[in-house]
């Protein structure tokens, strides 16, 4: 039975600022810190950088549970990519029957809200699978937040 969880965030900045913000690898990758570092091919700054084909895989990523525990693979797969607006993730990954990910913009007063959909269908471990993946993003969240002025 697939895992689904939401997540939301108010920034105080423009929709163009966070857009910069979310499809940024190294700022994706600060985001992921400590739970997780995630391999991207040397020369890859900026999602919007790629040659997208939706549902095409983008690059092979090395998943390490706290930058040191290897957890798989990832094979980062875009179903959608609109710019200033958000993206949706379904890659094939070590572990998931599904894994899909939606991070969305919406413009809420002066600010930018993140909200971020997950979709996920563990192999096994579901209920630890729920509580790893609500600690990551409330840090994910987190630093976004902490990332605004």
């Amino acid at each position: 039975m697939p895992i689904e969880l939401r997540f939301e965030s108010t920034l105080a900045v423009s929709p163009g600022q966070a857009w910069s913000w979310i499809t940024d690898i190294d700022r994706l990758r600060e985001e992921m810190r400590p739970w997780l570092r995630m391999t991207v091919p040397a020369g890859i700054r900026n999602l919007e950088d790629l040659a997208f084909q939706p549902g095409e895989p983008l690059f092979t990523s090395y998943l390490w549970l706290f930058g040191f525990l290897p957890l798989g693979t990832s094979r980062l797969t875009l179903r959608e990519l609109n710019p200033g607006v958000g993206f949706v993730e379904e890659s094939p990954m070590t572990g998931m029957r599904l894994w899909r990910h939606e991070r969305r913009l919406e413009v809420q007063g002066s600010g930018t809200r993140v909200i971020d959909r997950l979709t996920v269908e563990p192999l096994f471990g579901a209920p630890l699978v729920r509580l790893f993946l609500r600690l990551f993003f409330a840090n994910r969240h987190r630093v976004l937040r902490h990332r605004a002025p």
